[in-house]
């Protein structure tokens, strides 16, 4: 089974990403462990710190970080962070863009800039069709990974 980290803008990709992330023989954790707002509203009163150290637990004995791609992604506090983090502990990191799928206002967005570490280390980006292309993507990742 694999185990991924999910990165993504809580308050507004929340409702698409929880359309993708259950997949079979995929076991996902949310962004920091965030399975609610009242955990990140928390957090965010506890500082940086704080903040950070979930998302290290969250990214424990993960193999691959999936970065969902939403119209305000790139410009999250935390995104260099987990994208860094997950590069340094090996694991495979893709985007997937999400912008496209209905969200909680019943709508879709525009399409969001790609993540500048995911340019700058050229990560591959793709656009969510299905969870078969989804898992297959998770799995090259994960065996493309360095160790």
């Amino acid at each position: 089974m694999r185990h991924a980290f999910f990165s993504f803008h809580y308050q507004r990709d929340i409702f698409r990403v929880n359309q993708i992330r259950s997949l079979p023989n995929i076991m996902g954790e949310a962004a920091a462990g965030f399975r609610d707002a009242s955990l990140w509203e928390e957090a965010k009163r506890k500082g940086d710190t704080t903040i950070k150290g979930m998302i290290d637990r969250a990214l424990h004995g993960t193999t691959v970080t999936v970065v969902c791609i939403g119209y305000e992604t790139a410009g999250r506090r935390y995104i260099d962070y987990e994208i860094n983090e997950s590069l340094r502990r090996g694991n495979g990191v893709i985007g997937v863009r999400i912008n496209h799928l209905i969200g909680h206002s019943k709508t879709s967005d525009p399409q969001g800039a790609v993540p500048q570490l995911l340019q700058r280390h050229a990560l591959p980006v793709y656009t969510y069709q299905n969870t078969e292309s989804l898992a297959r993507w998770i799995e090259h990742a994960a065996m493309a990974r360095s160790f």
